[in-house]
């Protein structure tokens, strides 16, 4: 028994991949595109509460990493074959949290919150003060991308690698340290873990799946520009998903990415608004009914129940 709920993950997991691998070929461009963006908040949810859900960081640089992803693909796309482009989005993405997390990274609560989101806005401000220094514009044109196919395939792949390695750590001594920071921190630290060490691998690891997503969906443009690529939506819309869904879990991030990607794309041609009204409106229902978000609700169904009854 407890062999088949170790595997059923997995199973899940095997199954989403091999069906979201047929869309580009069986359905329509327009539910293709739909089923890119989900993708694109699967891996960008999931990564982020591996981190987060786990520690109770609450990171707003979820934009800033996929800004420089997407730049060093828009820079490395001419030269470098594809996979290594997103290798290196990943790898800046890696390097800036290292740097970012050293810094901040001692703090929590709201000040950590704050000082992300500002360090994203510095680095959004920095790339765009370098391409008007160096090129003389704010944005990029890509011409050379590859085809929509192998921009679709490489978004799953990387949405399965962040699952896979949601699932992996969990059930790691890594996993379980980032989740005794979350529990309490000073306690962790008395237990021996190297609670900063722990956040900065942790935090650099999400910034790492952030980077190789922005690097690969860099290329649906064909005009890139810090505004767009280093959009805080892109961040905060993260942020909401993961919470509403259950950040500390991991089919919490993934059910509630898809369903927002549904509403997103219903609601936003016919009211514009509506969506981010239907976001905070959810958030604050889950906030004032279902902390732990939407995943409770299948956890609490299939909790065993005590007695004898």
């Amino acid at each position: 028994m407890k062999a088949q709920l170790a595997n059923r993950p997995w199973l899940a997991l095997g199954i989403g991949v091999a069906l979201a691998a047929c869309v580009p070929w069986v359905a329509s461009d327009f539910t293709a595109s739909v089923t890119l963006a989900c993708l694109m908040y699967i891996a960008l949810a999931t990564s982020w509460s591996l981190f987060c859900g786990a520690t109770r960081y609450l990171s707003l640089a979820t934009s800033a990493f996929f800004g420089l992803g997407a730049y060093a693909s828009a820079v490395l796309l001419d030269v470098l074959p594809w996979p290594l482009v997103i290798v290196s989005g990943a790898g800046v993405a890696c390097g800036v949290a290292l740097l970012m997390g050293s810094a901040v990274l001692h703090l929590r609560g709201t000040y950590f919150a704050v000082l992300t989101f500002g360090m994203t806005e510095l680095i959004r401000h920095a790339v765009t003060f370098v391409e008007k220094q160096v090129s003389g514009t704010v944005g990029r044109v890509l011409t050379v991308v590859p085809s929509n196919e192998t921009v679709y395939l490489t978004v799953l792949a990387i949405a399965a690698a962040a699952i896979a390695t949601a699932i992996v750590v969990k059930r790691s001594r890594f996993g379980l340290a980032l989740a005794g920071i979350g529990a309490d921190e000073q306690r962790a630290q008395t237990l021996g873990v190297d609670t900063r060490r722990a956040k900065v691998m942790g935090f650099a690891l999400t910034a790492a799946f952030a980077g190789a997503v922005g690097a690969a969906m860099a290329v649906r443009w064909t005009y890139i520009e810090p505004a767009a690529v280093f959009s805080p939506f892109i961040g905060f819309q993260t942020v909401l998903i993961a919470l509403i869904g259950g950040a500390a879990s991991i089919g919490g991030p993934v059910v509630a990415a898809i369903v927002f990607s549904l509403l997103a794309e219903t609601l936003r041609l016919q009211l514009p608004y509506g969506y981010m009204m239907v976001l905070g409106l959810l958030l604050i229902l889950c906030v004032m009914y279902l902390p732990n978000g939407l995943a409770s609700l299948w956890q609490r169904g299939g909790a065993p129940r005590s007695g004898r009854g």
